[in-house]
């Protein structure tokens, strides 16, 4: 069995997973390590530091010839320019976020490139197929990172979004098998992103002890920081971010001051680790390949194990 549905002739890809845009995380070792798995890898921009990302991208066509995509962070990346520079790359695909849709839709349409917008609210989804993108990145409150301070659970967001319009969605927050992607699927997605999954894969360029404080979290091992201005942030549950969550303290002052530390230092305590809720269910550090093969096999035996349980008939001579 093989995937065949808007997204996958969109995207030209086998399977239809994304890797998260992570700032600094989501570069070439990783996203090359998806797109050869069969899905696509992202490129991130969050981080600001263009000069690095084109010579990831550079990087990119060495490590795969599969296709891959670019996100503009538009809260992070503010760069009068980054529509040149990402067309520029000769990429295909982009992932909008953290921003008005409005804003670079059009250009980077009218430059031939495919464009999803990452929604939070069905208002922010509505708005965004106004302005004309392809489809939306529609992604729950449980998931890592930055997140709408209203936060909405992927299961309540995802069918209301899929009610109201027609564009092709991907699912974003709480997906890291097939178990879930077939849930993803079943309220009305056509792939789906993973995010915390990937920060624990093997080709993740973050610390072990990031990776395995990720392995050994409960599913209540994370924190939804909301900020006075600004987004809010979901982390890994230390006592730092205890102490943010009680608000003692920046949580995005203390993201960037501790980002070094944490991300390749290993000193989860010395900032602010994000990660899903999904860590929970996320055992082991794997290699890319093996957890997108694992979750495509679980899919399958997701749908093909419900149509003979709860169908009438079914399984049955």
């Amino acid at each position: 069995m093989h995937f065949d549905n808007r997204l996958t002739r969109m995207l030209g890809v086998e399977i239809p997973i994304v890797q998260a845009p992570m700032g600094w995380i989501a570069r070439s070792p990783l996203a090359s390590a998806v797109s050869n798995a069969g899905a696509l890898g992202i490129i991130e921009t969050s981080s600001g530091e263009l000069d690095a990302i084109r010579e990831e991208i550079r990087r990119m066509r060495d490590l795969t010839d599969r296709p891959f995509g670019v996100n503009i962070a538009q809260a992070f990346v503010r760069d009068p320019g980054i529509v040149e520079f990402v067309v520029e790359q000769g990429v295909r695909f982009v992932t909008t976020s953290a921003g008005d849709p409005t804003k670079y839709t059009r250009a980077l349409k009218d430059a031939g490139l495919t464009v999803f917008h990452v929604v939070p609210t069905l208002r922010g989804a509505l708005k965004a197929v106004d302005a004309g993108v392809d489809g939306l990145v529609v992604e729950g409150g449980e998931g890592g990172g930055f997140k709408n301070p209203r936060e909405v659970s992927t299961l309540v967001l995802l069918p209301l979004v899929r009610s109201k319009v027609d564009v092709p969605i991907i699912a974003a927050g709480g997906i890291c098998d097939g178990a879930s992607m077939a849930a993803a699927f079943a309220l009305g997605a056509e792939g789906v992103q993973m995010g915390t999954r990937m920060v624990s894969a093997a080709e993740s360029p973050v610390h072990d002890a990031w990776k395995q404080a990720i392995v050994a979290a409960q599913e209540t091992g994370t924190v939804f920081l909301r900020q006075e201005r600004g987004p809010a942030l979901r982390a890994l549950r230390t006592e730092r971010t205890e102490r943010l969550e009680r608000g003692e303290g920046n949580p995005m002052a203390e993201l960037v001051a501790g980002q070094r530390d944490v991300y390749f230092g290993g000193q989860i305590e010395n900032g602010v680790a994000l990660s899903g809720q999904v860590a929970g269910r996320i055992e082991s550090v794997e290699p890319v390949s093996d957890i997108i093969q694992r979750t495509v096999r679980e899919f399958f035996e997701t749908v093909e194990a419900l149509a003979k349980s709860h169908l009438q008939g079914a399984g049955h001579d």
